[in-house]
């Protein structure tokens, strides 16, 4: 019993060493070291020993090949989290996040950032603009010569693929709504078809007109500034008569501008030109374009009210025959970066919504590839100082650079501006509540470089050309994700030397539920979340899209 158990002990450690100890196949018998009795062991089957023999170099059967890790997606403060751009989450997979644990109080000093993987913005002035495999010109869309050499001055040569599309389809006629990321030329899609039509019917219209043939409406007096120098740049030699009307300058100013003559195209926020309407000041019977610019705002609380009454004053085609001849009725052109909600609601009680053809960019609702974007959780008690000493340094080493600070209220923009003054740092401040003599020329100041840091809420958030600005700070983190696609949209702009950067604080529990959509957005390259797309099908079966 006393060398069985012996045995048994060395055959155990044996079989520990692993199927290569053992050499013989079944039947074959041999003695165990230290063994005297002679007595047979059956060792590892042959076939248990092949499946366990690795195989030689050169089968077809390799080991699994780890991806290169090439350039980093997203880089944190922890590097196991970090992500390779190349890497893609699944819909349904389960997505590390940095800012899981955000929420906690020690979660403070942590960050993460989200790299640029696009060294140039998706869409380019000269891009070649394709429609049906056919190369496309300004000239080729059907355009009158004056206008293409006015176009050609500003140095712009091709149409980009979204101001193809527009003007195509606003040349056949059509109500367009067109939704498109910021800096891809929406300016001009709805500009040069509009005064090509102005031009062509100037005779015809001359008499007997009572008010603007051509209307857009913005939601700031800094965003009508710069449509009016758009619209007097191209109308330089057109002989057409361009102004703006804002709010907070009286209503005596407004009347005075509108006696001013035949008005050609008119540029008004929703406030002021209701109130012209109500006081007669101004009739839309003769209107034959009208723009609304930022749907998405226009289209928010605080302007639907007002644009539904003037929508209420007009003339809105329901389709391409309404738009033609002596009593035809105004084209409607809706544009935005990022699709407007409740859109479908409103227009359909002034048109039919099937008359709408809708063109989305590839980009709509996407984090920007060509913009790096930083997120910083801090403490709330932590978060001026850092402020403070991230500016300094920006300040020192890229002076002469545009800085956008966002702040989400007046109050806040004010109490930042009184801090920076107590540090000697120069700037300027630009909010809602200002009084209009004030604010008048605040954002031009800026973008002639006189003034590097602008302290702002969203007004500057809007469709205002921000080609100077080489960083944008949200020391408030934006309330949505449409406030955080239009501040983000401040930098990387066409014909910006630089991409720039976005640096976002972040404080409250709600931001960083925003963040962390954000982030999963940018690990599954996916949409943000939450951000309509297209008008309800229950509201319109027949609209026509166009995706670029």
């Amino acid at each position: 019993m006393l060398a069985l158990g012996c045995r048994c002990a060395r055959i155990r450690a044996l079989l520990k060493e692993g199927p290569g100890a053992a050499r013989y196949s079944v039947g074959e018998a041999s003695r165990l070291p230290g063994d005297d009795d002679g007595l047979p062991v059956i060792r590892v089957p042959r076939r248990m020993r092949l499946q366990e023999k690795p195989r030689r170099a050169g089968s077809e059967a390799t080991a699994v090949r780890l991806a290169r890790p090439g350039r980093l997606l997203i880089v944190g403060k922890r590097p196991q989290l970090n992500q390779h751009a190349g890497h893609i989450f699944g819909k349904f997979d389960q997505v590390p996040l940095v800012s899981k644990g955000w929420k906690h109080r020690k979660a403070a000093g942590d960050y993460f950032v989200i790299n640029n993987t696009r060294t140039q913005p998706p869409v380019l002035p000269d891009e070649e603009a394709e429609i049906g495999g056919k190369v496309r010109s300004f000239s080729s869309l059907g355009l009158c010569q004056e206008l293409v050499d006015a176009v050609s001055t500003t140095g712009i040569s091709r149409p980009t693929m979204v101001q193809a599309h527009t003007i195509a389809a606003l040349m056949r006629g059509k109500n367009v709504l067109c939704a498109a990321e910021t800096g891809s030329g929406k300016t001009l899609s709805y500009l040069l078809p509009l005064m090509h039509t102005l031009i062509s019917e100037r005779a015809a219209t001359e008499a007997d007109r009572d008010g603007p043939r051509g209307l857009v409406l913005v939601p700031s007096r800094e965003l009508a500034d710069q449509v009016r120098g758009v619209a007097r740049s191209l109308a330089n030699n057109l002989n057409l008569n361009v102004h703006t009307i804002g709010g907070g300058r009286g209503i005596g100013g407004v009347k005075l501008t509108l006696s001013q003559g035949p008005i050609d195209l008119l540029i008004s926020t929703p406030g002021i030109l209701w109130k012209a309407l109500r006081r007669d000041l101004v009739s839309l019977y003769d209107l034959r374009y009208l723009v609304l610019d930022e749907a998405d705002t226009l289209f928010d609380e605080s302007f639907v009210g007002l644009l539904e009454d003037i929508l209420h004053q007009t003339q809105i085609a329901s389709n391409v025959s309404e738009t033609h001849g002596v009593e035809r009725k105004a084209q409607l052109v809706v544009t935005g970066a990022t699709f407007p909600g409740g859109v479908g609601e409103l227009l359909s009680k002034v048109t039919d919504l099937g008359s709408i053809a809708t063109i989305k960019s590839k980009g709509l609702h996407y984090l920007m590839p060509h913009v790096r974007q930083k997120f910083m959780k801090v403490k709330r008690t932590d978060k001026l100082s850092d402020f403070l000493q991230m500016l300094k340094e920006l300040i020192v080493e890229k002076p002469g650079i545009g800085i956008l600070v966002f702040c989400n209220s007046a109050a806040t923009v004010n109490w930042l501006g009184y801090i920076l003054e107590d540090h000697a740092v120069k700037h300027a401040r630009l909010q809602g509540n200002m009084q209009a003599e004030k604010r008048s020329g605040i954002f031009s100041t800026f973008q002639q470089g006189l003034i590097d840091v602008l302290l702002c809420t969203d007004i500057a958030s809007r469709g205002l050309d921000t080609q100077r600005v080489e960083i944008v700070i949200n020391y408030d983190f934006p309330p949505t994700l449409c406030d955080y696609i239009h501040r983000s949209g401040r930098v990387g702009r066409v014909g910006s030397k630089v991409l720039g950067t976005v640096i976002s604080f972040v404080t409250h529990p709600w931001d960083v539920e925003l963040v962390q959509k954000i982030e999963t957005s940018a690990r599954q390259k996916a949409i943000l979340p939450g951000l309509e797309s297209k008008i309800s099908k229950s509201e319109s079966k027949n609209y026509q899209v166009y995706e670029n």
